[in-house]
């Protein structure tokens, strides 16, 4: 017998889902998914709103190969800093109006991000004069 299993009555001496105390509910416990996209400037023509395309691959209902999925959200852009072709990331916002529930943030371009991120620190060019030089003679 499956002690989790919703089809099974189990005596209430077995019952392994407890409720959290309310102090552990609201710890700091929130889920941040879908909160904040990524896509890229489709389109800039409204002020004071981008249009930004976000890409996602998602499995095939039948196929089960994972194919891309675009959607086009509205954002908010106060300033009007983004051109077309701008990497931002939307966050979430109150609805700002009947479209626009996202707020345009500027992202770095992706390959600055990564070289900082996966590439060590160069050495200083100091330290490579007292190493002895590998050429022949």
């Amino acid at each position: 017998m499956l002690l989790g299993s919703p089809f099974v009555a189990s005596p209430p001496a077995l019952q392994l889902a407890l409720p959290l105390p309310a102090s552990r509910r609201a710890a700091g416990l929130r889920i941040e998914a879908a909160k904040q996209l990524t896509g890229r400037v489709v389109t800039t023509k409204a002020d004071k709103t981008v249009g930004v395309e976000v890409v996602r691959l998602a499995p095939h209902p039948k196929y089960k190969r994972r194919e891309r999925i675009k959607k086009k959200y509205q954002a908010h852009d106060p300033d009007n800093q983004f051109k077309v072709g701008d990497v931002v990331e939307l966050r979430r916002s109150r609805p700002i109006s009947k479209t626009k529930h996202f707020v345009a943030i500027p992202l770095p371009p992706r390959d600055t991000r990564r070289k900082s991120q996966l590439l060590p620190p160069l050495q200083s060019e100091d330290a490579g004069d007292d190493a002895p030089s590998s050429t022949p003679e």
